[in-house]
């Protein structure tokens, strides 16, 4: 599995927790590697991974940076080519905008903590959400948001302050989820306590988000059900 590695949480947390990767490959169940792309280093091709998840990144889509625009490009080709992609935050918003969706500021402010988080009715037919209750809970941290959907994507998940939380590319193994299902209830807590003057600038109140963190056993289930899925696929071609 490939970890499309798009900036680092280490700034934001003690690296005693760990960073984006690890998190992952504890959910995921598998070994990975790992691409920084932020720091150019250069992607295999498409092909010569199994599955992709991109990372969640400081960065801001809509500022294109070269090293983004590159990376966007990239995840085209692999959907084109059926490769299993799962972006998470800032790669669920750079996989919107490489197939042609809108990303930018979420109107709304910034989310931040965990969420409740609302399956749209065709979620209980995808491969990825199928089962799970009609509201989750899961943790989440972001600025920017897919303010529109690529052409033909389908909407999966929406919460109170961003209407665009999850969807799916019609044909293709392939989502984008503004939530972080990678996170524990520790390591959103700490996304928390590293922003609370930006926080209570903003007008947000830094102590009723801590109280409101939880822990929740569904970012787990969806990455383990990703790694079910990319298997399946690599069967299937093999």
């Amino acid at each position: 599995m490939l970890i499309v590695k798009t900036g680092t949480a280490s700034t934001a947390l003690d690296d005693a927790n760990g960073d984006f990767e690890h998190w992952f490959a504890r959910g995921l169940g598998r070994q990975v590697k790992v691409c920084t792309v932020y720091e150019n280093e250069a992607l295999p091709a498409p092909h010569e991974t199994d599955g992709v998840v991109v990372t969640g990144s400081a960065a801001m889509v809509s500022h294109r940076e070269p090293w983004a625009e590159r990376t966007a490009e990239w995840l085209r080709m692999a959907v084109e080519a059926g490769v299993p992609v799962l972006g998470i935050c800032f790669g669920h918003q750079l996989l919107a905008h490489a197939l042609g969706g809108l990303v930018g500021p979420n109107p709304r402010g910034r989310e931040i903590g965990t969420v409740t988080v609302a399956l749209a009715d065709g979620a209980a037919a995808d491969p990825l959400f199928g089962g799970l209750p009609a509201r989750v809970d899961l943790h989440a941290t972001h600025l920017e948001s897919v303010l529109s959907l690529p052409p033909g994507a389908e909407l999966l998940a929406s919460s109170d302050l961003d209407p665009h939380h999850a969807f799916r590319v019609p044909g293709r193994p392939a989502w984008g989820l503004q939530f972080h299902p990678e996170f524990s209830a520790a390591v959103t807590r700490g996304f928390i306590e590293a922003r609370r003057d930006d926080l209570r600038a903003e007008g947000l109140d830094p102590d009723r988000l801590l109280t409101g963190v939880r822990e929740t056993p569904w970012g787990n289930a969806i990455l383990a059900r990703f790694t079910q899925l990319v298997d399946h696929v690599t069967a299937r071609v093999v």
